[in-house]
């Protein structure tokens, strides 16, 4: 840090109401930066001169948001395709998929994402996916990522037209009763329809990871976790996916911090000596915790079943209306041995769990990985969490796994998960309130593109839990602002391995700062979520300024 009267700070901002997330110090009016850190506040700065001073006319200062959870490259590449998200009817995704066809004649392929079967009154259908397309192959991915729906040329280049071909373990592919596909793929037999399209050039994914970040921090992010690379049927754009990440921030296409998770199917044999005492990693031993401040490796992520809108979350008991409780994807002796040997290997594991039968499997495989050797603060977390009974709540606690829920999940899609869930069940839904009173530290995430990723309606769902009807969703599971603001700062930044350097604005940790117009643990609750951001920074360094507060 520099020294009074020898070195000139980059920047002081003033004038501001600044909410520092440090209990010791929580208010301040003035922060002041150096060299990409916070070097002091108030009178810590009073009387050093700085480079540009802003005055802040009274607004809000922040520690920038941090999404512990989200598909960075895929909603990139989202951004370019069609955005079914808002559809409310089938034809109103037919009418995109002509329109699409009409504007480019020679056009191969029409993909889209975010349809939900639930508000567009079904699956859209093979056939007329057909007609709307003119024969092209089409492809929508749900809201979910854990399904799909195709186009008769689609399904002709993979050879699954007919009712022999081979359908792996834990997928789904839908077919009438005479055998023809209906267009509906699931979970593990989505892998030969995505590869048509995989891999991903680097340049295409530097478009794309481009393109998202500058939506993340126009949201005030100033750091995420991408939510699993390389080769996987679910998540992953390319084997060489790091790559594209690495060029993207030496480009400076990529303008604010990145984690990322490696998902399981990129694991394999490796050769290590007799005393390390695990089989399975990556080349190299590439683990958690390689990078910089700016790109880093994070942890393993771990899949056990699928999702609830898709109802491929694996349950104990069978979906309301339904004659099934989901699927696992991966039996629990795969599960167990790859986490025990990823533990061993010194990586932290984030486990995808969503149904309550899943998270009892991401609880036994977690359990039995600590078991096998000690490490200390291995950090492993359950992602999403979604249904968790009182006596697994008990297992987080004794475990010391961090849940990591999606706040914004209550709003966009509790109505049609109440309905699949069941008056019996809801009340263990989507958890907050009670993962904090148990003494569990709980993050923000997104799962973007599943949701909505800014983080400031995030908070307001966090607050509010209801559904976009208005329903009210477990409202004992509420929190305050302070602490949804905690979520997506202090907590994210925990659950991340890298609290000592950010999540708060106290000295030495990085001027990652977000201004906002006014103060979301203040104003009612109902606006948290109009909360504007108008400057994002990102290493003392303002990479989303609309207004030219920080310019000159």
């Amino acid at each position: 840090m520099p020294r009074v009267g020898r070195v000139k700070l980059d920047l002081i901002i003033k004038n501001a109401n600044v909410l520092t997330l440090n209990d010791e110090r929580p208010q301040a009016r003035a922060v002041g930066v150096w060299n990409g850190r916070i070097v002091g506040l108030d009178d810590d700065i009073s009387e050093l001169p700085a480079a540009r001073i802003v005055d802040a006319a009274g607004a809000t200062v922040t520690p920038g948001f941090h999404d512990v959870h989200n598909h960075m490259a895929a909603f990139g590449q989202q951004l370019q395709e069609i955005d079914a998200s808002g559809f409310t009817s089938a034809d109103q995704l037919y009418d995109a998929v002509a329109a699409a066809a009409a504007a480019e004649p020679g056009r191969e392929w029409i993909t889209g994402s975010g349809y939900d079967q639930t508000r567009i009154g079904g699956h859209p259908v093979r056939t007329k996916l057909d007609a709307a397309s003119g024969g092209r192959k089409v492809m929508f991915i749900h809201r979910t990522s854990h399904m799909l729906v195709a186009s008769t040329a689609v399904f002709e280049a993979v050879g699954a037209l007919s009712p022999s071909f081979p359908v792996p373990s834990g997928g789904l592919i839908e077919r009438d009763g005479d055998g023809s596909p209906t267009g509906l793929v699931a979970e593990q037999a989505m892998t030969a329809f995505r590869d048509l399209r995989k891999p991903f050039s680097e340049a295409d994914l530097i478009q794309a990871l481009g393109l998202a970040g500058d939506r993340y921090l126009a949201e005030g992010l100033t750091s995420v976790a991408e939510a699993g690379i390389g080769a996987s049927p679910l998540v992953g754009s390319s084997p060489v996916e790091l790559a594209a990440y690495q060029a993207g921030h030496e480009a400076g296409r990529i303008r604010l911090r990145t984690q990322l998770m490696v998902a399981m199917e990129n694991f394999h044999s490796v050769v290590t000596a007799a005393a390390d005492d695990y089989h399975l990693g990556l080349d190299l031993g590439i683990r958690t915790g390689l990078g910089d401040d700016r790109l880093s490796v994070g942890p393993l992520k771990v899949f056990t079943d699928g999702a609830l809108m898709s109802r491929t979350a694996s349950m104990t008991e069978n979906f309301c209306g339904h004659d099934h409780a989901g699927v696992m994807q991966f039996g629990p002796e795969e599960l167990r041995d790859l986490t025990v040997q990823a533990h061993r290997g010194g990586w932290q594991l984030a486990v995808h769990a969503i149904g309550d039968h899943a998270v009892d499997v991401a609880l036994d495989v977690i359990e039995a990985a600590l078991s096998s050797r000690h490490r200390p603060d291995p950090r492993h977390r359950i992602e999403h969490a979604s249904v968790v009974r009182p006596d697994q709540l008990e297992r987080f606690v004794a475990l010391g796994i961090i849940p990591s829920p999606q706040g914004r999940f209550v709003y966009e899609i509790g109505d049609g998960v109440a309905e699949v869930i069941g008056e019996q069940r809801l009340p263990w839904t989507y958890r907050h309130r009670s993962f904090l009173d148990a003494g569990l530290v709980v993050p923000g995430g997104s799962d973007r593109p599943v949701v909505q990723g800014a983080p400031l309606p995030a908070m307001q769902a966090m607050v509010e839990r209801r559904t976009s009807s208005g329903r009210a969703f477990n409202l004992h599971e509420g929190v305050s602002a302070l602490e949804a603001l905690k979520s997506y700062t202090v907590d994210s930044a925990y659950a991340s391995r890298e609290e000592h350097s950010k999540g708060r604005i106290r000295e030495r940790f990085h001027a990652d700062l977000v201004l906002l117009d006014q103060d979301p643990t203040a104003v009612p609750t109902e606006q948290i979520g109009a909360t504007l951001v108008l400057a994002t920074l990102v290493g003392g360094v303002a990479e989303h300024d609309p207004q030219g507060i920080f310019a000159g």
